[in-house]
């Protein structure tokens, strides 16, 4: 693969990943958010993908087929199966809001259009953050390390902002895919072994999250977050 083949890919690779952190800002529909963090996903696992093609790595293509495996397949699996139980069956009319309700973010305690300008103002933050680091060593993947450090910052956003449980864990993943996309980015991969042992810690979490869910569901019958409070009665 020639340099400037290799250069543009990344760059569309990186591009996919960070839009896709914006458009979950975007959206409301939970099952659209899952859609759409599973396409970021496959956009993530061909970073690695086009490092391995470009330096001729082995070991990054297996981490990069487990990535899609995990990011783009189970993890949005899990967490449609979390949406549908969380989701009462559609059928009684008295069912109708709440079946709205639980399958939209409904209340986000910041609107789309603040989220959307916050959103721009964090790519802008990691840019001139990262740029003494893309200063050191200036190549095709430094030079997208911004795009990493910008899906942090949304995936923090994401968690304070949201109230649905279920946006909260996509939040968290957001967070989580930033920072791989960075090590990437800056260190041209990480050794299979760490990634094997954060991907199951991801899977884990999720795990949990749905169990929270599921007893989130049968005690307050709603998702939302603000109920936990009631813990403290």
């Amino acid at each position: 693969m020639s340099t400037g083949t290799y250069t543009q890919l990344l760059d569309l690779a990186c591009g996919a990943f960070l839009l896709a952190a914006v458009v979950v800002l975007w959206r409301r529909e939970l099952a659209a958010i899952v859609r759409i963090f599973a396409l970021q996903g496959i956009a993530l696992a061909a970073i690695p993908l086009l490092l391995a093609l470009h330096e001729r790595r082995a070991d990054l293509v297996v981490v990069a087929v487990g990535i899609a495996v995990l990011r783009a397949g189970v993890l949005p699996y899990l967490m449609r199966r979390a949406l549908a139980v969380s989701v009462p069956p559609p059928g009684e009319e008295h069912h109708y809001e709440e079946n709205v309700s639980e399958a939209r973010e409904t209340q986000p305690l910041v609107n789309v259009a603040t989220s959307l300008l916050t959103a721009a103002a964090l790519t802008l933050l990691a840019y001139a953050v990262a740029r003494p680091l893309v200063a050191l060593d200036p190549t095709p993947a430094t030079r997208a390390l911004p795009v990493g450090l910008a899906v942090v910052l949304i995936g923090f956003f994401a968690l304070a902002t949201r109230r649905r449980a279920l946006s909260q864990v996509v939040g968290f993943l957001l967070l989580d895919n930033g920072i791989t996309a960075t090590a990437f980015l800056a260190a041209s991969g990480v050794p299979l072994i760490v990634e094997l042992g954060v991907s199951f810690d991801v899977l884990l979490a999720i795990l949990v999250l749905q169990i929270l869910t599921t007893r989130m569901r049968a005690a307050f019958g709603t998702t939302d977050i603000d109920d936990l409070r009631e813990l403290h009665d």
